[in-house]
């Protein structure tokens, strides 16, 4: 198995109904398959203490959180991840796949909900020790689109259930960030499963590629 310095960390963005669950797991065997040794997880969750908070998160019947609230159990519950799982697992030399990071509490909470945006970059960053990912994907799909998806789909959580605007605003945040950051890759995931694979792993490849080669390159520096 290939072991990288620090590892590798990969997260996952989007809307809902953009396919983040469906291309996760094959991304993962994809990336085994090429003799790297990869740890899938997700957000919220990933723990124990992560999924009891997933759960009261996305529990339709608790239509009352305010969105302050909504975004201290966020993160509470990436805090218990990042110290038990991620950084762990990252020191291990591991490639980290997360189905969403800090990002989506950026987006949906910061854009959706409309809360003050540095407050809640403060916030992550509190809650994530200044861990950033090495990439991070967004799966860009229209806001009807998604939504078609997810009511034709077995799952439907409180989050899901937010009116259009808010989903919309969610969009508009995402491709914000993507527009100001390097280390976003942004892929239109209106597109069949197919093309959005094919795109999907032609991103990581290069990005994959450029940081082997620059450890590479520390490595020889380091060595002379």
């Amino acid at each position: 198995m290939q072991k990288l310095n620090d590892g590798f960390l990969i997260n996952l963005e989007g809307g809902e109904g953009c396919g983040k669950t469906t291309h996760v797991p094959y991304l993962v065997e994809y990336l085994r398959e090429k003799g790297f040794t990869v740890y899938p997880t997700r957000e919220p969750g990933g723990t124990s203490i992560g999924e009891q908070i997933r759960d009261v998160i996305h529990d339709l019947k608790n239509v009352d959180i305010h969105p302050r609230t909504e975004t201290l159990l966020y993160q509470a519950a990436r805090s218990q991840i990042v110290e038990q799982v991620i950084r762990p697992k990252l020191l291990e030399g591991q490639i980290i796949i997360c189905d969403r990071f800090y990002d989506s509490t950026i987006a949906y909470q910061g854009f959706g909900h409309q809360q003050d945006i540095k407050a809640v970059h403060r916030l992550v960053d509190y809650a994530t020790g200044g861990l950033t990912p090495d990439l991070t994907i967004l799966l860009d799909v229209d806001v009807e689109v998604g939504q078609r998806r997810k009511e034709s789909s077995d799952e439907w959580n409180r989050m899901d259930a937010m009116d259009k605007e808010f989903h919309e605003r969610v969009r508009k945040g995402y491709l914000k960030m993507a527009e100001v950051d390097a280390r976003w890759i942004v892929i239109n995931a209106n597109n069949g499963i197919q093309e959005v694979r094919r795109d999907l792993l032609e991103g990581v490849n290069k990005r994959l590629e450029l940081f082997l080669n620059l450890v590479e390159g520390v490595k020889k520096s380091a060595e002379r």
